[in-house]
Parts: structure tokens; C-alpha cells; sequence
């Protein structure tokens, strides 16, 4: 698993907003300076994260984004795989992007693939964002 900058970004995003809760909605303008991320990176992967209800928007001056959860409620995995895919180190070991590969065949590894994506998925399940603040 390695990974992207639309995983690292979110999770920055959604720990500014988290440790921000209090002020109510965050302005991107604010995320996007604290996190040093371009305002138009953020602006899809914010979009991505509403789609999926892990934020709620609100428009005009007093406007921006929020947690649509309790912080307790969301996990690192689930930021992760919602923008990178699968936790697992093959395809062929993913419990929700299962797809077939040439390694399949050989027994021996892919005991050690599963052992390997079910350490980290484990790990990054277990890990809520209210965690990391």
C-alpha cells in the first residue's frame, strides 16, 4: 500500500477540520493555507469527501465545511480506501477490490499477502480520526 496525495491531503484536511470544530464551518481558503494545498486539489478531494457524507458544506459568508460525523466515527482505512482503493498489497488478497492476478496461484505468498493486508487494515481500522488530534 502506498499512499497518494489524495489520501494525505484528505487526511490533512480532515484533521484541520476535526482540531477546528468548534469555529463551526471552516473556510477552504483557511484548510487550504494551514495544509499548504492547492485550493483546486482541495476543492475535488473536499467534493469527494461530501459525496460520501464525511462532510457537510454550507454556502455564503458564513459558510465552509464540517465533519457530517463524529470524528470517533471515522477511520483512517476508510478516508484511505475511499481515495486510494485497497488496503491489501495485491489485488488478489483485497476483501473489497478483490481481482484475480497471476501471484493467485501461488499458495505460499499469498498466505503472507493476506497476514500483510490484514495486519494493516487492522491497524488503519482501528485508528478514528479523533485519534490523531
Amino acid at each position: 500500500m502506498k499512499l497518494t496525495t489524495k489520501s494525505e491531503y484528505s487526511l490533512l484536511a480532515l484533521i484541520y477540520i476535526t482540531r477546528n470544530e468548534n469555529k463551526g464551518f471552516i473556510k477552504i481558503e483557511e484548510i487550504c493555507s494551514k495544509c499548504d494545498v492547492p485550493k483546486k486539489y482541495m476543492e475535488l478531494l473536499l467534493s469527494i469527501l461530501r459525496q460520501s457524507r464525511y462532510i457537510k458544506t454550507r454556502r455564503g459568508a458564513s459558510g465552509g465545511y464540517k465533519l457530517a460525523k463524529p470524528a470517533s466515527k471515522i477511520s483512517i482505512a476508510e478516508i484511505i480506501r475511499l481515495m486510494d482503493g485497497a488496503l491489501a498489497p495485491t489485488e488478489s488478497v483485497s476483501k473489497y477490490f478483490f481481482s484475480s492476478t497471476l501471484l493467485s496461484k501461488e499458495k505460499n505468498v499469498m498466505k503472507v499477502f493476506k497476514e500483510i493486508r490484514d495486519y494493516v487494515s487492522n491497524k488503519l481500522e482501528s485508528i478514528k480520526l479523533s485519534d490523531l488530534v
